[in-house]
């Protein structure tokens, strides 16, 4: 058994929000679940 942490974190990497989802779980379910807490940016870093 195992999990993944989803997180949103600042310029500095310190982090806003997260979520947990198992790991067999697809990321797009944690990404989803994060999208809406996004805050509101001039840029976004990948």
């Amino acid at each position: 058994m195992n999990t993944k942490l989803h997180a949103i974190c600042d310029s500095l990497g310190r982090p806003l929000n997260s979520f947990v989802t198992a790991g067999q779980v697809s990321g797009y379910i944690g990404a989803r679940a994060l999208l809406s807490s996004l805050p509101e940016v001039d840029w976004l870093r990948q």
